[in-house]
Formats: structure tokens, sequence, C-alpha cells
């Protein structure tokens, strides 16, 4: 699943046919608002306009770019030539993997699989210091139904965290708003499918998070003196968490995973071109 015209069309628009290609869409520094760069003039071709295609792709074929995107998409009225060169970037990306998308390889199954990832404080020495932006972190996550990917997202955190706990919790919360309401709709699609009794599905939800401590917090559920400032809308999906005796009927499943197996990584951050790729690899088959 690609969309090869548009981005053929977005390249065009930017006049960047003969560009060299690039391996990744982003630097591993975080963009900043760059307060005092030059501001870009708009002249040889339109900010708002190349990074309104860039977003749709983004949001319908290439979860590959949303981190990059989402960082562009910041500025468009106030852009300046620094954030003008990191749309460029993103576009000599595109220009390497143009054909490209998303396989779509269902796996025969109606499991709904969340990865939830955060990037704690990561635009420190990026914005003046002075500017609450400075302390902002940035979660990420990406819903596959069946193995293929449905929803994924990179946003950055409007209220300060003070901790990297704080940052993944938020992630998770905001995951679990995404995909309680999903499975709900397989339920109810299912049902109204009207399968057979004998062959009712099993529905598997995981959500796989990688910071221990969001994970303790959302499995074992116990408030301490160092997290009980959390609002109490984090805990929202308490009720859905499986766990053997405090909640055995709970059908959503934390599960603590590698760093390295973390595939909602690409959404929260710049990665070097291996890390990068191999997760690519693992949600979009390429």
């Amino acid at each position: 699943m690609s969309q090869k015209g548009l981005i053929e069309k977005v390249i065009s628009a930017a006049g960047m046919e003969d560009c060299n290609p690039n391996w990744t869409p982003t630097t591993q520094a975080s963009l900043g608002s760059d307060p005092d760069g030059e501001p870009y003039d708009n002249v040889k071709w339109a900010y708002p306009s190349i990074v309104g295609m860039l977003l749709y792709l983004s949001n319908n074929t290439r979860p590959d770019v949303t981190f990059a995107v989402s960082q562009i998409a910041r500025f468009t009225s106030k852009p300046k030539k620094s954030h003008a060169i990191a749309v460029q970037t993103i576009l000599r990306y595109h220009q390497r993997t143009s054909d490209k998308g998303i396989i779509v390889a269902p796996d025969n199954t109606f499991n709904i699989k969340c990865w939830v990832d955060a990037d704690f404080a990561g635009l420190h020495n990026r914005e003046p210091d002075s500017s609450p932006n400075s302390a902002r972190s940035r979660y990420g996550y990406i819903t596959t139904f069946g193995g293929v990917p449905v929803y994924w997202k990179s946003q950055l955190i409007s209220e300060i965290c003070l901790s990297t706990l704080h940052a993944e919790y938020v992630g998770l919360s905001n995951a679990l708003r995404a995909l309680i309401p999903l499975r709900g709709m397989v339920v109810n699609m299912l049902d109204f499918l009207e399968r057979p009794s004998e062959s009712t599905p099993e529905i598997y939800c995981a959500v796989f998070e990688d910071n221990q401590g969001a994970f303790l917090l959302a499995t074992n559920q116990r408030l301490s003196v160092r997290t009980k400032y959390f609002c109490v809308k984090y805990h929202h999906f308490w009720s859905y968490v499986y766990h053997p005796v405090k909640n055995p009927q709970g059908w959503v499943v934390v599960v603590k995973c590698l760093t390295d197996l973390q595939s909602a990584d690409y959404l929260t951050k710049g990665l070097v071109r291996v890390l990068y790729e191999s997760n690519r690899h693992r949600i979009q088959g390429f």
C-alpha cells in the first residue's frame, strides 16, 4: 500500500526531482524553533503546502516519516530556513523510497497489538532555556490489527513531564484511549457478521512497553509517593488490564518488551540508519 503518485507530486512541487536521496527522513537531533534563524521566504516553494501533502502521506501510508513530519508541522506559520532544510531532508528520503509504504500481510488473527514509546525532554538544548518547550517530551504509538498497521501517532506532550516514567505513562494512557474503542469496534463487527459460535475468535490485545516503571504502574496499579501526583485521567484503563488476581476478566495485556524491539521508537526520535531500518521493517515490511 503506497502513494507513489503523491510522493512524486510533492517532490516536483519543491523542485527536487534531481536531489540526492537520503537513507533516513531526519537527523538524530530534534528540530527546534530556531528563534534567531533566518526566516524562510516561501519563494521557491510554499512551506505550508508541502507540509500539508507530507502530513497526508504520513497519516495514511508512511508511519516511517510521521515523527519527522510532526516536527516540521510545528512551524508552518513562521518557518525558518533550518525548517525548510528539514523538509528537504524528508523529501530526499521520499526520493529513495517513493514506491514504498506498508506491506499488507494479515496474520489471519483478530489480534490487536500496540507499541508505545516516549522521549523524555527531547527538546532540551534545542529550544531556548527560557521557553517551556525546552522541557517538552514526546510520545508515539503504533497499533496493528491482524498484523497490519492501522493507526499511529507522534505528538508532543502538552504538559511538562517530571520523569521518564511520567512521559512513558502519558504515552501508554493515550495509546489505550485509541486501542480500547478499536477493540470494541472489532467485537461489534464480529457480532454483526454473526460468526458461528464454534468459531468465535479470540481477540488478543497486547500493549508493548519498554519502560519498567510504566509497565509496573500499569500492571500492579499501585500508587506511591513518587507517582500519586499523576492525574486520574492517566489511570482510566486500569479496569481493562488483565491481572491473574485483581482482574482476571481484563482483556488488555501489558507486555514488557526490549528497547531493541520497541517498534514505536521511530515515532519519538531520530534514529541512526541501522536502528531506523530495523524498526521500519518490523512494522512496514521493507
